[in-house]
This record gives structure tokens, sequence and C-alpha cells, in this order.
């Protein structure tokens, strides 16, 4: 990589698994890659984020780092407002565990132009859509993941947000990935009938399993996973990275 990745993530309602796939993937690069990876938290509406990454306490925030941040600031400067994580990674919330604190669009982007540089990964929690810092953080991004409840309200909400990025120009869809969580161990839901109106827009489209763990809510402790899990998360992170690499 010439520039550090930024993959971000968002869904169109809450409960749909966004802030779960957000903390799977950023854990999965920061297992695998060796240059730091960086989770940041771009919903002020109490994201649960920090609560599926098992972090306890919360300093600084990304509205904070915004203006904090300078050029001339080393990786070990910079982490020191961050949350460190296990295997080279880091969180910055978004908010402080209270209502009310502002993320805006510009607050947004001067944090990620400020932190881009120093990680080879990003991965973004962003707002649900149709909020402004969701869609800018969809526009600005590499790749993206847009997480849907597997239920015929998810697939059919969904189908009408990939309608309308179709608008965009045609590297965001096509660089984007619908991730269909399972919400029930059987939900009787054909997935791959249900797919195939949302792969004709270019998205691609996987699967997250049912997962007992995952269901249980709390931190995520990858070896609580179940084998398809492991083996869904591994795929996703594999597919959206090599999608943030490519030029159209």
């Amino acid at each position: 990589m010439t520039t550090g990745r930024q993959i971000a993530v968002t869904s169109i309602r809450g409960g749909s698994g966004k802030s779960t796939v957000a903390a799977l993937l950023g854990t999965t690069y920061a297992h695998y890659r060796q240059d730091p990876v960086l989770l940041l938290e771009a919903d002020p509406a109490l994201g649960s984020l920090p609560l599926r990454l098992g972090v306890q306490s919360r300093r600084w925030t990304t509205s904070d780092v915004a203006d904090i941040v300078k050029p001339d600031m080393s990786l070990l400067d910079v982490t020191g407002y961050l949350v460190q994580l296990p295997h080279n990674a880091w969180l910055l919330p978004a908010s402080q565990g209270q209502i009310g604190v502002m993320l805006d669009s510009r607050a947004y982007e001067r944090a990620v132009v400020a932190l881009r540089r120093y990680f080879g990964v990003m991965v973004i929690d962003c707002e649900t859509m149709p909020a402004e810092v969701a869609r800018v953080a969809l526009a600005s991004a590499h790749a993206r993941v847009l997480t849907a409840p597997a239920t015929p309200e998810g697939i059919t909400s969904t189908y009408a947000v990939l309608q309308w990025m179709q608008q965009l120009p045609r590297h965001v869809i096509a660089s984007t990935v619908v991730v269909l969580t399972e919400l029930t161990v059987h939900s009787g839901l054909d997935l791959d009938e249900a797919a195939r109106p949302l792969t004709s827009t270019g998205a691609s489209v996987q699967v997250l399993p049912y997962d007992r763990h995952l269901a249980a809510g709390g931190p995520v402790q990858t070896e609580l996973l179940a084998h398809p899990t492991r083996k869904a998360t591994a795929r996703l992170a594999s597919d959206v990275f090599h999608l943030s690499q490519k030029r159209y």
C-alpha cells in the first residue's frame, strides 16, 4: 500500500450488526497485518463499538482529536490520545458515553485527514444512513460495508439504498459489500435468492452467520466464535481489503 486504506461500515437501521462487523474487521486486520490499525467511531449517538471491543474507559473523542493532531506529530504522540487494543490496534471513540456529543461532517473529515497517514488501515464505524457523517464517510472511503439484517424488510430497505448509490460515481457501489447478518438460528429465508437483487446493483453480498457468542452482546472474544463465523469474517476482511486497493 502507498496510503492507508479507509473502510467505512454503516447500515440503514440499528440492530443490524454494524458495530459488530466493524469490530470483527478491525480485530482481523490487527491480527494479520503488521502496520498499525485504527478503529474510528463516527457514531456519536452512544455507539456500541467500545463495548464490542471491551473498552472500559474513554478519554478523547473523534471531535477532540480533529483539532489536536498536527502534521509534525509522531505515531507515538498520536496514540497517546487513543485507546490501545491488542495486536497493534487503537480505538478512537465518538463520545465519552454521553448523549449529545457533536460530530459533524467537517470535524469527521478533519479527524480522518489528520490520522490517515499514521495507520495502514482505518475501519470507520459510521452512524446509520442517511445521516450526513455516514454519507461523507461512504463517499470518501476506499471500500464500504453496508450491514443489513437477513430479513425481507432488511433486504428491501438495503436494495433501496443501493439503488441510490448507483447514482453516485461507479467506484462507490463497485467497492461496496453488503453483509447480511443472521439474527436467528433458522431465519427460513433463502439468502441466495434474496441476494440476487442486491448483487444486480453492482455490489457484493456476503453472509455473517448466526453466532451464539455475538448474539449475547458484550465484548467480542474471537476464541469463542464458531468456526463458520471465523471463516466468514476472514473472507469478508480479505474481500473488502482487496476492493479498497482497486482502481476504477
